[in-house]
């Protein structure tokens, strides 16, 4: 697969996985790909560790599905993201970024407009749609056969310092380099945050990895290899949009949108690229998509 290729059809995938293990010669070149990414002064601050014990998976699944269904029912997880969700098509097309829902159970259908208010997240409680999620969230984390922890050496990754951007800008290379190899691979990958959205989850993890000191982990991501056909969740959302050239590109200097590229072709798009951009991730092998067991793409 050409480079161009792959990053285009990159996804996350926000399905389950297939239930074989990652080959040791995949998890082997993911690791070396990463480690081939560029970093201030050749600091490779990344470190990562692999996570293949069944009851660490376990119970790493436990802890994200219970901090999925504690964040939705709490509606904090609505109030922070709240800017990047869509409800109609011509919003996306008018924003071409952030997440649309387009499946939803019936009964929440109508009150779509109103699951940032009191009401809608009073009805979501009652039909138990957090446990729901959470539960789908757990079964998802557990049935991946490969667990990523992604970590940064503290020694490079100095908060009150300029390394601190250096060593996140370094690591977010080479998880791309990882990304875009599952594509190749036939793998798929899929951030795992809601831990990260309860620090007392969070510290469950880092214990669970057995973080030392000098270390912090960044994040967690988990692997598999991919069905030719997934399933898509109860509630889910799609994120295959990309914004236009004249929306992020600026010619001499930032008063001046990029003008002409939006309708023009892609260079180097094939059959499979169409010159789309498509996560999260993310989903299915048509489009990127991202999910509410997850929220990234």
């Amino acid at each position: 697969m050409e480079l161009i290729e792959a990053i285009r059809r990159r996804r996350t995938t926000n399905g389950a996985f297939l239930p074989d293990p990652v080959s040791e010669e995949h998890q082997r070149l993911l690791v070396e790909l990463a480690g081939r990414a560029p970093s201030q002064l050749n600091s490779q601050p990344w470190r990562f560790v692999l996570v293949e014990e069944r009851d660490t998976i376990d119970r790493i699944a436990d802890i994200s599905g219970s901090a999925m269904t504690t964040t939705m029912s709490r509606g904090t997880f609505f109030e922070r993201y709240r800017p990047y969700f869509r409800f109609s098509q011509a919003e996306m097309d008018e924003r071409r970024d952030g997440m649309l829902f387009d499946k939803l159970p019936k009964p929440l259908r109508p009150f779509t407009n109103q699951v940032f208010t009191k009401r809608g997240q009073f009805l979501m409680n009652a039909l138990r749609v957090p446990q729901t999620l959470g539960e789908e969230n757990r079964k998802l984390v557990a049935g991946s056969p490969l667990l990523l922890g992604v970590m940064l050496d503290r020694a490079e990754y100095r908060k009150e310092a300029r390394n601190a951007f250096y060593s996140v800008f370094s690591m977010g290379a080479a998880m791309e380099n990882i990304w875009l190899a599952t594509t190749e691979l036939g793998l798929g990958i899929q951030f795992v945050s809601f831990p990260m959205e309860i620090e007392e989850s969070w510290n469950q993890v880092e214990q669970l990895l057995e973080v030392p000191p000098e270390l912090e982990l960044m994040a967690v991501y988990r692997i598999g290899y991919t069905p030719p056909e997934r399933r898509r969740p109860a509630i889910d959302w799609v994120s295959n949009e990309r914004k236009r050239p004249s929306q992020y590109v600026f010619r001499g200097t930032c008063a001046t949108p990029q003008q002409g590229w939006d309708d023009q072709p892609v260079v180097g798009s094939g059959p499979t690229g169409q010159g789309t951009a498509g996560q999260g991730t993310a989903g299915p092998s048509t489009m990127d998509r991202t999910t509410t067991t997850d929220g990234t793409t």
